[in-house]
C-alpha cells in the first residue's frame, strides 16, 4: 500500500475518533466529599533502591533540582505513595510517570495532581520520579535507566500489595508525554520476575495490568507485542503531528496484534492538558470505568474487553 494511502486511512480513522470523543458527552465525575486525598508533602516517598539505583550509587544522595514548578536532577529514583480511604478502595494501583520531555518532571501537574485524582476514585497511585535522559550533561538513557526505573517501580508496589492493600494482579502504568513513552515502552519490555534473585522484589513480575498513555511521545515507536498489556490512549487532535497522528497508528497496532485498546482523541485540544477543564477532561471518568471494567471481567474470567 503507498504510503500516501496509508496516512489517509490513519486520518480517517483519527476523524472518526475525534468526531466520537467530541459528541460522547462523557465529562469527569466529581471526587466524593468524603475522600480526603493525601498532599504530596504528606505523602510517604519511597527509595526504589535503598542503596541506590544500579550505576548512580554515588549520585543517590544529591538534592533534586527544582525547576520552575517542575523538579530535575533525579538520581535516586522514588514512589510518592497516595493511598485511598479503605472503605472506597477499589484493589488497582497505578504507577503515574509525569512528563516533562525528559528534561524535567512536571510531578504536580502530571504527577500529584493526577495521583489525588485517582485515590479520589478508589485508586492507589504512585508517581514515580525517573531519572532524565536529556536534561544537560545527563548519561542517562530513555530505554535503559528511565526504563529501568519503572520496571522497578512496578515491582516494589506488587512486593507491597498487602500493605497498600492493592490487588497485585491490577497494577498498572499512566505515563503523560515524555512518561507515555516510559509507559508504553514497559508495556512492550518486560518479565516475569527473576526467581534466583536476591532481592525478593526483583522476583516480582515488572509486566503492567494495564497502560495508561495520555498524549505519549514517541507514538510511532509503539509496537504491542501479542501478550501486551489492554491500552487506554488519549490525545488531541492539535497536538504535534507525531502525537496526534502517532496515536492512530498505534491505535491500528494494538488492534492488528489483538490487543484490546480504546482512544480517546479531543477536537481542539493540544498538548499538556492533563485534567484540565475542557473538552478533553471526560477521559479521566471514562479510565476509571475503564480500569473496573477490565476488574470486573477479569474476576469472572473473561478476556479483557
Amino acid at each position: 500500500m503507498a504510503a500516501a494511502t496509508v496516512i489517509a486511512e490513519q486520518r480517517r480513522v483519527l476523524s472518526r475518533l475525534v468526531v466520537a470523543a467530541a459528541v460522547s458527552g462523557i465529562w469527569a465525575a466529581p471526587a466524593r466529599a468524603d475522600v480526603a486525598p493525601a498532599s504530596a508533602a504528606d505523602a510517604p516517598v519511597v527509595a526504589l533502591w535503598p542503596a541506590g539505583a544500579p550505576g548512580s550509587e554515588a549520585k543517590k544522595d544529591l538534592p533534586e533540582t527544582p525547576v520552575g514548578g517542575n523538579i530535575a536532577g533525579v538520581h535516586n529514583p522514588s514512589l510518592t505513595v497516595f493511598l485511598p480511604e479503605a472503605a472506597h478502595a477499589t484493589g488497582a494501583g497505578v504507577v503515574v510517570l509525569p512528563g516533562g520531555g525528559h528534561r524535567v518532571l512536571v510531578v504536580e501537574k502530571e504527577g500529584y495532581t493526577v495521583a489525588r485524582w485517582l485515590t479520589a476514585h478508589g485508586m492507589a497511585a504512585f508517581v514515580l520520579k525517573y531519572r532524565l535522559a536529556r536534561e544537560a550533561g545527563s548519561t542517562y538513557r530513555v530505554d535503559v535507566e528511565s526504563l529501568q526505573d519503572v520496571q522497578r517501580a512496578l515491582r516494589l508496589v506488587r512486593s507491597r500489595a498487602a500493605k497498600w492493600r492493592i490487588d497485585p494482579a491490577r497494577v498498572g502504568v499512566m505515563g503523560f508525554s515524555a512518561g507515555g513513552e516510559l509507559a508504553a515502552l514497559a508495556a512492550m519490555r518486560f518479565d516475569a520476575g527473576k526467581p534466583g534473585s536476591a532481592d525478593p522484589i526483583e522476583r516480582q513480575s515488572a509486566r503492567p495490568a494495564f497502560q495508561a498513555l495520555i498524549y505519549p511521545a514517541a507514538s510511532a515507536n509503539i509496537v504491542p507485542a501479542k501478550d501486551a498489556p489492554p491500552a487506554f490512549i488519549v490525545a488531541g487532535v492539535d497536538d504535534r503531528p507525531d502525537i496526534a497522528d502517532g496515536v492512530a497508528r498505534a491505535y491500528l497496532a494494538f488492534r492488528a496484534a489483538g490487543i484490546p485498546v480504546e482512544l480517546h482523541v479531543y477536537a481542539g485540544v493540544g498538548h499538556g492538558f492533563a485534567l484540565r477543564p475542557g473538552p478533553a477532561n471526560g477521559w479521566s471518568a471514562r479510565f476509571a470505568d475503564w480500569v473496573a471494567e477490565l476488574a470486573g471481567r477479569l474476576s469472572q474470567g473473561l478476556p479483557p474487553p
